[in-house]
């Protein structure tokens, strides 16, 4: 019955910075693979790569997975039953930014 699913990623993602670092670490090293589509994005329209915007795109491609792996949950979005929206949460402030 829920009206709204919100992917929410964080500003100092300390997952997202090792990610961008290529750091290959215990757990951090199959988070690589998971963050990597959303590092490519970033770098193809930015000469840096800044782990804030890698973070944002991360939230993005995070929906898209849910889409193309939920025919429930796309289905219900198509017909209006529900949104999936994405958000940044600002750890140094507290607010919440949707995107």
């Amino acid at each position: 019955g829920s009206k709204i699913l919100t992917v929410l990623g964080h500003t100092k993602c300390g997952a997202v910075t090792a990610a961008c670092q290529n750091v290959e670490l215990g757990n951090i090293t199959a988070l690589l693979s998971k963050v990597k589509p959303a590092i490519e994005v970033v770098k193809s329209t930015n000469e840096t790569v800044e782990v804030e915007d890698v973070a944002i795109e991360n939230v993005r491609q995070s929906i898209k997975e849910i889409r193309a792996k939920s025919s429930i949950l796309a289905d219900l979005e198509k017909e209006g039953k529900m949104k999936i929206v994405g958000a940044i949460y600002n750890v140094e402030n507290g607010e919440v930014s949707f995107i």
